[in-house]
């Protein structure tokens, strides 16, 4: 027990079964307090782990928090803050894997999920590129750029340029609203317009463009935009 009468190890003792027994049945601040409590084993984490989905927002929202916001946490450290971005670095990592070296079309669902585990909680607007073979095997899966809250250039030649270094047949653009709501806006649908334009002079096919956030995902192509 430490000096307030709280019995720690057998406090993460009951977690460790509970978790053991029912993993998805235990609340997100406790997941987080047994992540947190590997990084820092002297103390009591449970008050940190609420505070830290007070402060964010959810889980998911500790996770994509950069390291220095959450450092700013009292509490959190390089080794907490460090261990938060792996596991983050790791479910991109594991929705990424079924689409690896595979038929991207004949993995939307997949694709989808790898989406949005890696850009839909994002506190900016990012930019990926997806380069597909003739095969429209995945090749190369690139962030292209970072924007603000609401804005991410993309220079069509640039794409261009990158899709011809990797030989690629065709591509798809990715990016998110971190407002939430996936609706392309008038920008989204003109700069989808010219990078078309550009793919398509030098013979390279452009699939669709995604756009994910927190309340799900458009895609240009199902909504008639290519």
């Amino acid at each position: 027990m430490d000096e307030h009468g709280f019995d720690r190890k057998g406090h993460r003792e009951r977690l460790r079964w509970r978790f053991h027994e029912a993993p998805e049945a235990l609340p997100d601040y406790e997941l987080l307090e047994m992540l947190l409590s590997i990084a820092i084993p002297q103390k009591d984490i449970k008050p940190l782990a609420k505070t830290l989905i007070k402060r964010f927002g959810s889980f998911a929202d500790v996770l994509t928090a950069s390291a220095d916001d959450l450092k700013s946490v009292d509490g959190i450290g390089d080794v907490a803050a460090t261990a938060l971005k792996v596991v983050r670095e790791s479910a991109i990592r594991l929705a990424r894997a079924p689409i690896v070296n595979s038929v991207v079309i004949s993995s939307w669902d997949s694709l989808l999920d790898y989406c949005h585990t890696a850009m839909a909680t994002l506190p900016l607007e990012q930019f990926r590129l997806l380069f597909l073979d003739r095969k429209n095997v995945l090749i190369a899966d690139e962030l292209q750029q970072t924007g603000t809250v609401d804005h991410t250039p993309l220079y069509p030649r640039e794409v261009v340029r990158r899709a011809l270094a990797l030989h690629a047949s065709a591509l798809i653009m990715v990016h998110n609203h971190p407002s939430g709501d996936p609706k392309p806006s008038k920008a989204d649908i003109e700069m989808t317009r010219v990078v078309r334009e550009a793919l398509g002079a030098v013979g390279i096919a452009l699939h669709d463009h995604l756009v994910v956030g927190r309340k799900g995902h458009a895609s240009f192509k199902a909504m008639g935009l290519l």
